[in-house]
């Protein structure tokens, strides 16, 4: 009854038209930012998050605008995977293997279709189960104390670049980069200036939107720049677009035990969408067998990954909620928003701020229907816009950066910042050093700090008391099996080797 009533809550405040006005419109938003190649969710949020301020929004709508956003990206990657066999974001990958064959058979529309199912399907349940599971798993994080939730921050460093980064000691090195960075400022105890240089800017520390718009947005920019926009404005022709129902008859099963699947890999931090994807391709390759003939255009290999990187999204949200620790590199930025609105996450939020919590989830599910009925009729919609000229794209990504940030910090000196991070990050990128690492120890850095401190007066300097618990030992076991377990598994678990644009192939039509 708990959870009906909550609902009850969620849904009056989901259902006011300015907060369904903000869900539809980040859903909306959302697509483009993920059909968009190269740019994903993590952008898309970061982008959005300056505006988010400049407009005044309270904590309800600004979550419900970001995770719309965030949400309406996972389902918008597989457009570009599809039609361009251009992953939109990392999750998307995946799909390439199976939709562009399709689309090359010429079963274009029949593959966004049968995407879209599978993504409003693995969202879905995901949103379902993140409303069943968070409240229980809150209840459990009363048992945490410092020694405990330093142990799932370092779980969090050592499983976020896991599978994602190709080399652990690269996200190592990006974690301790992070630390460093969240160290800048007065130290909270001693309130004594730390790396500081004698810079008054930084006595408050680095603002974490800065690092984050600089890290994601503007670096994409520079590397947009090098590129010359090469391979982001491609024209596409689709033919009619049709619902094929025996093809989503025979993919039901697919769908759930992919929704399923990725809502497990979502929910364990750092895991996220990508391993989501990959899990569930492979699961149902090898339920299919050498006779299933995935890889050629089959509708299961579209529908699994769809299903397991929506579903994983949704999986990401409930550590962020519940723990306040991110689930991906998304759900860290939106842990940001939240952190700069002065909402704690973690077991409190349920107690706390219910209308915040439920708000969110409620819109969510009404998102999700929001999202199909996009991304069915109006896909030729958002397939005209993989065509915008970078010539106009860059311009307006870097005129929401510096505006937005301004409008926020109103310091001339953050703007500068914002400029470094995004040198930073395309170095970075260029290196094939994680950015989402740095993110996470800006975000934590102080938090862990404060608990290690924590956890050593109330032991008296005894490191011992930081393995005194059952809890605290399980999560030192799964952050060293998190951390070296990939360097095991690379040969096993890799991405997927797309294609280069140069290939003829690519630049034709698709009639």
């Amino acid at each position: 009854m708990d959870i009906l009533s909550n609902l009850a809550l969620g849904f009056s405040v989901a259902l006011s038209p300015w907060t369904l006005m903000l869900a539809i419109l980040g859903c909306f938003i959302g697509t483009i930012v993920g059909a968009l190649p190269g740019l994903g969710p993590s952008n898309g949020v970061a982008l959005l998050i300056p505006i988010t301020f400049s407009l005044g929004l309270d904590a309800t709508a600004a979550l419900v605008l970001l995770t719309a956003v965030y949400y309406g990206a996972m389902y918008g990657g597989r457009i570009s995977s599809i039609l361009l066999n251009i992953p939109g974001d990392e999750p998307a990958m995946m799909t390439c293997l199976d939709g562009y064959p399709m689309a090359r058979n010429g079963r274009a529309g029949d593959a966004l279709v049968i995407s879209g199912v599978a993504s409003f399907v693995g969202a879905l349940l995901a949103t379902i189960a993140l409303l069943l599971i968070a409240p229980m798993l809150a209840r459990v994080a009363y048992l945490f104390g410092p020694a405990e939730y330093f142990a799932l921050y370092l779980l969090a460093f050592s499983t976020l670049g896991g599978i994602a980064s190709k080399n652990q000691a690269k996200a190592a090195l990006a974690s301790a980069i992070g630390l460093g960075i969240a160290m800048i400022g007065l130290d909270n105890q001693t309130g004594l200036p730390r790396f500081t240089g004698g810079n008054l800017h930084l006595f408050d520390g680095i603002d974490f939107l800065v690092a984050i718009v600089g890290l994601f947005a503007v670096s994409e920019v520079f590397v947009f720049i090098e590129s010359h926009g090469k391979g982001s404005a491609l024209g596409v022709k689709l033919g009619k677009v049709t619902v094929p129902w025996r093809d989503l008859w025979d993919t039901k099963w697919t769908m759930l035990r992919s929704s399923t699947l990725g809502f497990v890999a979502g929910v364990l931090p750092g895991a996220g969408a990508s391993l989501g994807s990959f899990l569930t391709y492979m699961m149902e390759k090898s339920i299919g067998g050498d006779k299933a003939g995935f890889g050629t255009g089959v509708p299961k290999g579209v529908a699994a990954p769809e299903a397991g990187n929506n579903s994983a999204a949704g999986g990401a949200l409930v550590p962020m909620l519940t723990l306040g620790v991110p689930g991906s590199g998304t759900t860290a930025v939106l842990l940001a928003v939240l952190m700069t609105l002065n909402i704690t996450p973690g077991p409190t939020l349920f107690a706390d701020r219910p209308e915040v919590v439920w708000g969110l989830i409620a819109s969510l599910l009404i998102a999700n229907f929001v999202l199909l009925a996009m991304n069915v009729p109006m896909v030729k919609v958002f397939v005209k816009i993989l065509m915008v000229p970078p010539a106009l794209l860059l311009p307006g990504v870097m005129m929401v950066s510096f505006v937005g940030i301004y409008s926020l910090t109103g310091s001339y000196f953050d703007l500068l910042l914002m400029i470094g991070f995004g040198v930073m990050g395309w170095l970075f990128r260029k290196l094939d050093i994680p950015t989402v690492p740095i993110i996470l120890g800006i975000l934590l850095g102080n938090a862990m700090e404060d608990n290690l401190r924590r956890a050593m007066i109330l032991s008296d300097g005894d490191v011992s008391f930081l393995f005194s618990s059952g809890i605290s030992i399980g999560l030192w076991a799964a952050a060293i099996l998190g951390f070296v377990a990939p360097i095991f598994l690379r040969r096993v678990i890799r991405k997927p080797v797309v294609p280069p644009m140069e290939t003829p192939d690519h630049a034709k039509p698709i009639d």
